[in-house]
């Protein structure tokens, strides 16, 4: 594996931080670099070709407010040519109507910068009224709910991580 993947994370309370580190773990930490979005800057982004964000949805369907702040930011970045998964943490029961919009604002922003998608998630198993972060019935990335499903963290990072070596050729 010579590909080497750039995971950038924001966190408020720890659990999107602590779920990144599953991620990289999952993939080996050979093949992904962690990089809290508080430290990037623009051109980190360049080095990789394969990329996995994360975000918390933060108060009423938001940006966790590290990403609210670099979020202008990804306009000078050109994101064609380079896969992008996504990742995030919700309370699925507390915010039912905005579950996951985090992943779906960044995932939006990103792919008008020319970012492609992958790591499409299902909604099965989910019980929510409304996301930002459904396209075409899925979830553009994998959702994950630490308040109220925080035993299926775990079983559901390494199943999409088995799918995203796939999806990045890896």
């Amino acid at each position: 594996m010579s590909k080497k993947i750039g995971l950038f994370y924001g966190t408020q309370t720890g659990n999107t931080e602590s779920d990144a580190e599953k991620i990289r773990d999952e993939f080996g930490d050979e093949v992904v670099t962690l990089h809290p979005i508080y430290e990037a800057d623009a051109t980190t982004f360049d080095e990789y070709e394969l990329l996995i964000i994360g975000s918390p949805t933060w108060d009423i369907g938001q940006l966790q407010s590290d990403w609210e702040g670099f979020f202008p930011d990804l306009d000078e970045i050109d994101f064609s040519g380079k896969l992008v998964a996504y990742f995030g943490d919700g309370d699925q029961y507390g915010y039912a109507d905005n579950f996951q919009d985090a992943m779906g604002i960044l995932e939006e922003k990103i792919s008008q910068r020319g970012g492609k998608t992958v790591g499409y998630w299902p909604t099965e198993g989910y019980d929510f009224e409304n996301s930002r972060a459904l396209k075409n019935g899925k979830f553009v990335g994998l959702a994950l709910d630490e308040g109220s499903q925080s035993d299926l963290t775990d079983e559901r990072i390494k199943t999409w991580v088995a799918q995203l070596k796939r999806e990045f050729g890896l």
